[in-house]
């Protein structure tokens, strides 16, 4: 069973946007390349589509409901899709991690998930009145796998001085996640830079996220509490994508952050 066939349209707007492309596409009974010459897109594309891995633009949508008169479903779709959080879209999110080729994250109150240690997780579920916390403990760890694979992805994280300054799970537990922090800085595909707090007003304080570069391109990543948002708007990626050129002209420079760290985790021993 391929991607599209496991698509359920009662998740969210996205897979309901790619379970009606294929089932409509289906029921005419044209190919995927034929589809693809109508909305301007290429096979794959169109394959990727139906598989909920991109996302249509607006003009693709209205290219569809004029093909099929929908009355503009596919373009109602469209809005209320990027409008909302998608219950799955950390799985999805998690799907693409696990691929991506580079990774441009920010983090505003945390560490990222993908350095964090298990105590430090732990922690944080626990504060979060999680009743499977273990599961996710287990769950975040799996994910680092991604940072030790044969063809690691490169990172490039900026962190607000917030992320190392807070004893998340107490004194000893923030320690100990700042030297696995301090570590993962020594590795050739990892560069760690902090924000001090003293810049004041920029544009990270309006919220974490993340971009990953993947096969066909750029998405983006924001998460919230029980859920998260998958941005594969190709315009509204690159937005995510100067954001972190503004957040890292103001973050310090590779050498001194490792400084940084450092002094924040002899601070917390």
């Amino acid at each position: 069973m391929g991607v599209a066939d496991s698509l359920d349209p009662m998740d969210s707007h996205w897979h309901w946007m790619a379970y009606d492309l294929r089932r409509l596409r289906q029921k005419e009974g044209i190919s995927q390349a034929r589809l693809g010459r109508i909305i301007g897109a290429a096979k794959q594309t169109v394959c990727n589509y139906e598989a909920n891995e991109r996302r249509l633009t607006e003009d693709q949508a209205k290219a569809l409901d004029r093909r099929w008169d929908t009355g503009g479903h596919f373009q109602r779709l469209l809005m209320y899709a990027r409008r909302a959080y998608d219950l799955n879209g950390h799985r999805q999110h998690q799907r693409y991690e696990a691929r991506a080729s580079e990774l441009r994250i920010f983090g505003l109150a945390i560490i990222p998930g993908l350095f964090q240690t298990e105590e430090y997780t732990r922690a944080l579920f626990t504060a979060a009145r999680s009743k499977q916390v273990e599961k996710q403990v287990a769950a975040r760890q799996a994910r680092q796998e991604a940072l030790f694979r044969p063809d690691p992805p490169e990172l490039w994280v900026l962190l607000d001085q917030a992320v190392l300054d807070r004893p998340i799970g107490g004194r000893r537990v923030m320690a100990d996640q700042l030297a696995r922090l301090r570590d993962l800085t020594e590795m050739p595909n990892v560069i760690v830079r902090v924000v001090p707090r003293s810049v004041g007003a920029y544009f990270g304080l309006m919220g974490a996220f993340e971009v990953l570069t993947v096969e066909h391109g750029d998405v983006a990543y924001v998460e919230a509490l029980g859920s998260g948002r998958l941005v594969l708007d190709t315009a509204e990626v690159r937005t995510f994508g100067k954001g972190f050129d503004l957040i890292a002209a103001q973050a310090l420079p590779e050498v001194p952050s490792r400084r940084f760290i450092e002094r924040m985790m002899e601070y917390m021993r």
